[in-house]
């Protein structure tokens, strides 16, 4: 199941923008114009399957801190709005009488929908504590558990008896990832061995990293593509990951070098690129895929390869990227005819070129245009 568009509203520096969700979504511009709030206001989206939002907001300093940072007009909502195509959710401070401490984040409101052809069916509603379901018939019910006002009703519903098109949701949310960075000093896990248990997906902080790839040639027993991708990025080196003793580990052989170097000697730009081979060409990509700013700490000379590992994953997840680098941009260009999106600031806000208020492209309207 993959979202098809998103709404942002008082999160940061996004006033308000909806945009559509593609195959391949580039998202560039300069240093402070609001890129990464972009990357980090769907993380929150799935922090609400996951039953950690409120937790997260609180992490980063509480409402004052992610809410709109902007002027707001008298009497004007300013509770932060995160909303995609099956789940919406409101959040605002609590009232005097609700189980909260002080300066809680509380959610307000949610709603869940589902697109049934042309009609759009309320699945859920959740106003403050109070949760309603849409049964099968159509007949409502309230929700069995009571939810506590920083609990996401969506969090609740990992029963499928009860409302399996929720439980769908929630599964498929919770299955998106968000690679904000990987750590390379030497006491990362990246650089360690890990548990020998199977892994389709590389995890957020990449710790599983030699089991993504033992996976491929323990399990898949096939790493064509990998070996391909490596030899892309640095000719006549060989990847190799194994199994020992209840363990994985890896080691790379660079074709000028007596000997192969394990994880813990690799330089800080050549393991993040394998973390990001992992990232793009595991054993299951995950539907939906963010990175903020993967050109980080790389070589030059790495870029035009990481844009082909970008457009080929693209075929098999959604993806966003989210960069201030230009020679990405123009590599990505010259591998595929997605457009290049470039964020901006207008008075304060943040904001997309070409973005519409209905949340449509120029560009894509045009395209329609023509056909």
């Amino acid at each position: 199941m993959r979202p098809t568009d998103i709404a942002i509203s008082n999160y940061r520096s996004i006033r308000r923008l909806s945009l559509p969700i593609h195959p391949l979504s580039v998202f560039v511009g300069e240093t402070g114009v609001g890129k990464s709030n972009l990357y980090k206001s769907l993380s929150l989206l799935r922090d609400a399957a996951s039953g950690r939002i409120t937790r997260t907001i609180a992490e980063e300093g509480g409402l004052n801190s992610v809410c709109w940072s902007g002027i707001r007009k008298r009497g004007e909502d300013g509770r932060l709005r995160l909303t995609a195509r099956f789940d919406r959710l409101k959040i605002g401070f609590p009232a005097s009488l609700e189980a909260a401490f002080s300066g809680e984040p509380m959610i307000k409101a949610e709603s869940i929908e589902a697109t049934q052809g042309k009609r759009t069916v309320l699945l859920m509603e959740r106003k403050n504590s109070l949760v309603s379901i849409r049964r099968d018939s159509g007949a409502w019910t309230s929700h069995k558990d009571a939810v506590l006002p920083s609990e996401p009703a969506l969090a609740g519903f990992s029963d499928g008896r009860e409302c399996p098109e929720i439980d769908l949701i929630r599964s498929a949310m919770l299955g998106w990832r968000f690679y904000h960075d990987f750590r390379t000093d030497p006491a990362s896990p990246i650089r360690k061995p890990c548990l020998a248990i199977t892994t389709p997906s590389l995890s957020a902080d990449g710790s599983d990293l030699a089991a993504a790839l033992a996976t491929l040639y323990t399990i898949r027993e096939d790493a064509t593509d990998l070996h391909d991708a490596i030899q892309d990025a640095f000719p006549g080196a060989e990847l190799r990951a194994w199994e020992q003793g209840g363990s994985c580990e890896f080691d790379l052989q660079l074709e000028d070098m007596p000997r192969p170097f394990r994880a813990h000697e690799l330089s800080d730009g050549t393991l993040k690129y394998i973390c990001l081979l992992a990232v793009f060409m595991g054993y299951r990509l995950s539907p939906f895929i963010a990175l903020n700013e993967p050109e980080t700490s790389l070589h030059p000379s790495l870029l035009a390869p990481l844009a082909r590992l970008i457009v080929k994953a693209s075929s098999r997840a959604d993806i966003w990227i989210v960069t201030h680098s230009e020679q990405l941009m123009e590599a990505l260009r010259s591998e595929s005819a997605v457009p290049l999106r470039r964020v901006i600031k207008q008075k304060g806000a943040t904001t997309i070129e070409g973005l519409t208020l209905g949340g449509e492209y120029r560009d894509d309207e045009s395209d329609e245009d023509d056909s």
